[in-house]
């Protein structure tokens, strides 16, 4: 059996983003640590995506909203690393609609590849509709599918974490859209981070993964009476600080609130958002990789959650008296 991206890794002892890298941005990589990789990758005769088929290749990229710079990181990523290669990549924007997404991957179909990004389909219509086309799902799992995911449990429960050691005892998780593999993931681990500390929690309605979002989400999360709020992306945390201080409520004298993601934007507000800073960029590049073995006719190992981490600035602080 071929070697693949994966047994490199762990031959070299790093992990498999950082073995992509040294494929695909080695001028990232300290000297000894891109020696490391590529000797790995000698001994056990690994053929990298780009010396194991010479071909251009053109993949469908469906994205639930390219309005979000989430997404926009992603897409960048991605578009870098297949330009080592020089492959193409077809955007899709599903707008955050099922019947538009079944379309467009009915329409990805037709190329070499697909990665389906945040997909909200079932997953077994996933599956029926991606069919035998070489697939590599980013931010949710997907039985039977190779998936690329970012950690929902580490950086999250840091959060509540910090939150408790503030003297939090009421926080609020305002949730995302209906239907997001990550909204599922990253309330339960909220859940029960919260259950460990003792922490009462209330859950809000879903909202668009949005400002706008966010702000919809402001008045429930004052009513509930919480001190501290944890939304499922900085977006919706930045619509709640707007939506609070419209509401007489300063954030962090009022109310404490922590974003997931850690965009560009996040660290540029006033306050700066405590936020879980999420590796987009690096999914991007290592479903990449994996979606070109896949083409390349490759057994794929499972990749693991790549890593989260709590981002603490001046959004959160102790309750009010």
């Amino acid at each position: 059996m071929a070697a693949t991206l994966t047994d490199v890794a762990r031959h070299a002892g790093v992990s498999i983003a950082t073995a992509s890298r040294a494929f695909g941005e080695p001028d990232r990589l300290a000297p000894a640590t891109l020696d490391r990789v590529l000797e790995a990758a000698t001994e056990l005769g690994y053929a990298t995506p780009q010396s194991a088929s010479t071909a251009t290749r053109t993949f469908g990229v469906i994205l639930p909203d390219v309005a979000n710079p989430v997404y926009g990181t992603l897409l960048k990523a991605i578009q870098g690393q297949a330009w080592h290669g020089r492959h193409r990549i077809v955007v899709f924007d599903a707008d955050e609609d099922l019947r538009r997404e079944r379309e467009q991957i009915e329409q990805a179909r037709k190329l070499d590849g697909i990665l389906l990004c945040s997909p909200r389909l079932p997953d077994a219509d996933v599956l029926e509709l991606v069919g035998d086309t070489p697939c590599v799902v980013v931010n949710r799992l997907i039985d039977g599918a190779s998936c690329v995911v970012m950690d929902t449990e580490h950086g999250p429960a840091q959060a509540i974490e910090h939150l408790a050691a503030l003297g939090h005892t009421h926080i609020a998780y305002a949730s995302g859209p209906r239907g997001s593999w990550a909204d599922v993931r990253r309330a339960d681990t909220v859940a029960r981070a919260c259950e460990r500390h003792g922490i009462r929690l209330t859950r809000l309605s879903h909202q668009a993964a949005s400002i706008q979002g966010g702000r919809a989400a402001a008045a429930p999360a004052a009513a509930s009476g919480a001190t501290a709020v944890v939304a499922y992306n900085d977006l919706v945390a930045l619509g709640l600080e707007a939506g609070m201080l419209e509401l007489g409520r300063r954030c962090p004298a009022d109310i404490s609130i922590v974003g997931i993601d850690d965009i560009d934007l996040a660290g540029a507000v006033t306050p700066a958002l405590t936020t879980v800073r999420m590796p987009i960029d690096r999914s991007g590049t290592v479903a990449v990789d994996l979606l070109l073995q896949r083409i390349a006719g490759e057994t794929i190992d499972d990749v693991p959650p790549l890593a989260s981490q709590l981002i603490v600035r001046a959004s959160t602080a102790a309750p009010a008296a």
